[in-house]
């Protein structure tokens, strides 16, 4: 593959029609600059990146809408995960507003959520959890996932961190929208330096929720 020396314009272009006339039409039509504009180079994107984070799994652009009302057939932005543990990893996506960064905890199953929960009550692991949200925050990260409207069962409402607790998965993530550097080689180097910023909540979780059983 050739090397990686930006995302163009165009890709950002391509999801913005595709928004305006999300059909199999349309996308038939202009499925060569999907292929030209946006996988191909966000593969090489991926490929750059791989080896300090691992190899990504870039989804499909078909949506599944067997149980939707939204019909669309075609996702509105490219999507790749790499996975440090079952349901834990990096993640980057490109659509019409530009590139979007994010890394943590995504899958939820019970077992999964237990895990997650045991290790915020825990008080040093909880504060430390707490402490690594905190610097993302400040660095310009939002915190998001799933979460409870109340506390969950077995925990009481004035838990000192009840908030992390209603959580049944846990992200962070940055918007970058389409800044000058989006077209350059320099944005293989700002994902990366996303992801490292990251990296310290990715490996938090990569322990607590990634163990087998």
């Amino acid at each position: 593959m050739a090397p990686f020396t930006g995302i163009p314009i165009a890709a950002l272009d391509f999801y913005e029609d595709l928004e305006a006339d999300n059909s199999k039409t349309w996308w038939t039509a202009h499925k060569h600059i999907y292929d030209e504009q946006v996988r191909t180079p966000a593969l090489a994107l991926f490929e750059a990146l791989e080896p300090e984070f691992g190899a990504a799994k870039v989804f499909r652009p078909y949506r599944d809408v067997r149980f939707s009302k939204d019909k669309s057939p075609y996702k509105t932005h490219l999507g790749g995960f790499v996975e440090t543990a079952p349901g834990v990893g990096y993640y980057l996506q490109i659509g019409a507003p530009g590139v979007f960064v994010a890394g943590g905890y995504y899958a939820h199953t019970p077992q999964q959520v237990a895990r997650l929960r045991a290790a915020i009550d825990n008080e040093v692991r909880g504060d430390e959890l707490r402490r690594l949200l905190d610097k993302l925050t400040a660095a310009g990260f939002t915190v998001g996932g799933d979460r409870l409207k109340t506390h969950p069962r077995g925990y009481p409402p004035d838990h000192p961190r009840i908030e992390l607790l209603r959580h049944k998965s846990l992200t962070a993530g940055r918007e970058f929208g389409c800044p000058a550097w989006l077209e350059t080689p320099r944005c293989k180097t700002e994902v990366a330096k996303a992801w490292r910023t990251m990296a310290p909540l990715v490996e938090w979780l990569s322990q607590v929720v990634g163990e087998s059983g």
